[in-house]
């Protein structure tokens, strides 16, 4: 890809402190479907790149890495993970990563725009890989919540929630609660593991990410076993939380050679949650662990996180 560029920019709002600017070299497409703004563009060094309502979502560079850590840690924890559902997810590639464990026989993608994802499909292909159109794939066009009221009792191996982020006004704040959480437990099997993108992890903006631990952890009686940890997006120019909650199985007690074994087994392959840097990622610095103790708290329907950066 050369350097040259339109001279457009896609200008994302950090914080109050920050505005990052992507410098446009092709815009693709761009409009508006019934829930979000999007601009599918070509980003000099970061590639093919989707933004959504003018925040970047992935780019070509590295979703590798968002995409791993949001299915491989749950995936590869569950010993033999059948059925899985992945809420939001919309270019696909959080499919794509489970659907890699050859274990899976019922893979349930539940993404309200459908718009959008039908857009994915023809001009993001690099990201699906050919995962919607997998067998084992059912993809859906609803609300991920009352989807998962309704299959109460489904047995879900692991659900991973792929969900925006809780900015005002969004439905999103309620994808980011404690009645959520539960929501998604009782369509779980007895050990079902869950994980979720929980936000920004960097020292500036960790309150989302810490009051979803915290909510997690306040489960104790549903998820015994609860972790944070993160990967480096530099995309998003920082690290990038998420958190896993597990009813039966402890991450932190996960073996390298363990998840080697079962990566063999299992025909999978990864660049960045490997088994070898699997501990790494569950290592959360200091600032967070402050960051928890001194700002997280636990989210409800009632009050719930809305993201203000």
């Amino acid at each position: 890809m050369s350097s040259e560029a339109t001279g457009m920019f896609i200008n994302e709002t950090h914080t109050s402190a920050a505005i990052w600017q992507y410098r446009v070299e092709k815009m693709i497409l761009e409009g508006k479907t019934k829930y979000q703004t999007y601009q599918i563009a070509d980003v000099p060094r970061f590639g093919r790149s989707l933004f959504l309502d003018y925040n970047i979502q992935t780019s070509i560079m590295d979703e590798y890495v968002f995409h791993e850590c949001m299915s491989q840690p749950a995936m590869t924890l569950h010993p033999n993970p059948k059925k899985v559902c992945v809420c939001g997810g919309g270019e696909g590639a959080t499919l794509r990563e489970a659907l890699k464990h050859n274990t899976v026989e019922d893979a349930v993608m539940v993404d309200i725009d459908e718009e959008l994802v039908d857009m994915v499909k023809v001009h993001m292909p690099e990201w699906h890989q050919g995962a919607f159109e997998d067998p084992r794939t059912t993809l859906l066009h609803t609300d991920a919540r009352q989807w998962l009221v309704d299959h109460k009792g489904y047995g879900f191996d692991v659900i991973l929630s792929d969900l925006p982020n809780p900015h005002e006004d969004g439905p999103g704040q309620f994808l980011f609660t404690k009645e959520y959480f539960q929501i998604a437990a009782d369509a779980m099997s007895e050990d079902g593991v869950f994980a979720m993108q929980a936000g920004s992890a960097n020292e500036n903006y960790p309150e989302c990410m810490v009051s979803c631990i915290e909510t997690l952890e306040s489960m104790k009686e549903t998820f015994p076993y609860v972790a944070g940890y993160f990967g480096i997006v530099t995309t998003f120019f920082q690290p990038w939380g998420f958190v896993l909650a597990s009813k039966k199985y402890d991450p932190l007690a996960l073996a390298q050679e363990e998840i080697a074994k079962r990566f063999a087994e299992r025909g999978v392959q990864t660049r960045y949650y490997t088994p070898r840097f699997h501990q790494a990622i569950f290592t959360l610095p200091d600032y967070l662990l402050e960051a928890k103790k001194n700002t997280a708290r636990v989210l409800t329907d009632k009050e719930p996180f809305v993201w203000t950066a």
